[in-house]
């Protein structure tokens, strides 16, 4: 038996049938779409707050060497321009500035009788005081987020050798991360021309002529040489950010400046092969 005819749907039914359902689908989108970038400024936010709060315990452990929170910041930027002159790319220079920062974190476990000694350490003080390297990356390993990643990262082996005399793990040559042989560098001269508790500032001139010393047996000879290079900018940079009277929210927040910019104002051009921030491990 055939089954019985359905009268076929009007035209204007159909119509309005497709009518309708464009509208619930374009608010569907729409809807998923507003949903979707709140879910984002959600986590932006939370990563935010999460990275101003590590920057303020690396601030209070810089404070207990240093007694001062520049010394943070300068390390922050001149690690961007160093990437760039490098020729990591943009994206991972800026988080290596934000990363940077938090490469002494772990002195926050150090006790002050070690940190604050004006003379030289003993055996065991020494033991103390290279325990942050491994400190700071414990406290920032563990998250997911790839700043806090890189940061730990820096913080893991920024104290390692090229000549593999560093530590914590006695790593050498290319096998200490990119990340970790820049900020090396950039943290090695920032130090030298600044006051310690044990000694006074050297000069820049000086600090030039001590990171040229290391080259090839703490710092990575392509880093040192691309500081040298371009040492009247980076001295700049330097200064500049000792004059703008910043604050840590900076790091955590927009940029002070524009680094690549400021180094074109050099005539100083980042190298014109950028490599990625995935890249930056080798």
């Amino acid at each position: 038996m055939n089954a019985p005819l359905r009268n076929p749907p009007l035209p204007g039914d159909a119509n309005r049938f497709d009518t309708a359902s464009a509208a619930q689908m374009e608010q569907l989108v729409m809807d998923l779409r507003q949903m979707y970038h709140e879910r984002n400024a959600a986590l932006e936010e939370v990563a935010a707050a999460h990275h101003e709060a590590l920057l303020r315990l690396a601030l209070a452990a810089d404070y207990r060497d240093t007694d001062t929170g520049n010394h943070i910041l300068r390390i922050g930027y001149l690690s961007e321009a160093l990437a760039l002159l490098m020729g990591l790319s943009s994206e991972a220079a800026a988080m290596l500035r934000k990363a940077a920062p938090m490469h002494d974190i772990g002195k926050i476990g150090v006790p002050d009788a070690v940190l604050k000694k004006p003379g030289a350490l003993d055996p065991e003080e020494r033991r103390q005081m290279n325990e942050h390297a491994a400190i700071g990356a414990h406290i920032l390993g563990r998250s997911r987020i790839p700043l806090f990643q890189m940061a730990a990262e820096v913080a893991q082996t920024h104290h390692e050798r090229w000549d593999g005399h560093g530590y914590p793990t006695g790593l050498s040559g290319e096998a200490i991360p990119i990340t970790g042989r820049i900020v090396a560098v950039a943290d090695y001269f920032d130090a030298l021309t600044m006051d310690r508790v044990y000694r006074r500032a050297f000069s820049v001139e000086v600090a030039l002529s001590m990171l040229a010393g290391e080259r090839g047996r703490s710092f990575d000879p392509a880093v040192v040489d691309m500081f040298l290079a371009h040492a009247p900018a980076l001295v700049a940079l330097r200064e500049r950010i000792n004059d703008s009277g910043c604050a840590v929210e900076s790091l955590a927040g927009a940029p002070l400046l524009h680094v690549r910019r400021f180094l074109a104002e050099f005539g100083t051009a980042p190298a014109a092969s950028p490599r990625a921030a995935s890249e930056m491990t080798t």
